[in-house]
């Protein structure tokens, strides 16, 4: 049994994805962080940056005590070494994957992100920062419009867990200003991955944990 530390940003989507995707059982422990439950004592034993997600594995592969992880990145590597599932065996495909997952990690999280805060929470609005992460955005989606427009995937001929990283920091383009339809090979990748039966689970749960206020 996996214990998901979850909220639902783009950053919880990635793990619940992943689960759902490889049938693994997994139970729900919801992390508001609108109300700062990410500092209370006991998340920070589990995640000590404050951030969600974490998880806890109860059934990790060398029978020790249980496995706390944070951080998306490395969750979803351990999950794909645990499993088997989502990640080439060999050298070069992991290699593809690797880089991928981490140019979400160090990339278009970052900067997506930050593209969220200055559009649409900060008290104050800044027209330098929002043109600054707008654009960087746009570029990042370039860049990804690129890479798909040889290959189904991000990392080639497989779904993998790079996919998964990078997919729900795309659900919210109109929130950073980016239309789809500027990137016609991203969108069709976009489209695929959102029609997946694992994806609509795993987005189903906002329903159940974090419902759109009416």
């Amino acid at each position: 049994m996996i214990d998901l530390y979850y909220w639902t940003t783009p950053n919880g989507h990635k793990v619940s994805i992943f689960l759902e995707e490889a049938g693994l059982p997994y139970k729900i422990f919801p992390v508001n962080i609108g109300k700062d439950e990410q500092f209370e004592p006991d998340f920070l034993k589990i995640s000590p940056n404050n951030r969600i997600p974490a998880i806890v594995d109860h059934e990790p592969t060398d029978g020790g005590a249980p496995l706390s992880l944070f951080e998306s990145g490395a969750i979803l590597l351990y999950l794909a070494e645990k499993t088997g599932k989502f990640i080439p065996k060999d050298l070069r495909g992991r290699q593809e994957v690797s880089q991928w997952l981490f140019w979400q990690m160090g990339g278009l999280g970052p900067m997506a992100g930050q593209n969220h805060h200055f559009n649409r929470f900060a008290k104050e609005k800044i027209p330098y920062a929002i043109t600054r992460y707008v654009n960087e955005t746009a570029r990042l989606y370039g860049v990804l419009n690129t890479r798909l427009a040889d290959r189904p995937y991000v990392a080639g001929e497989q779904y993998s867990i790079a996919d998964m990283a990078i997919y729900p920091w795309i659900v919210p383009h109109t929130f950073q200003e980016q239309n789809l339809d500027d990137f016609p090979h991203l969108k069709r990748w976009f489209d695929s991955i959102a029609s997946r039966d694992a994806v609509k689970r795993a987005y189903a749960l906002v329903e159940k944990v974090n419902p759109p206020k009416p």
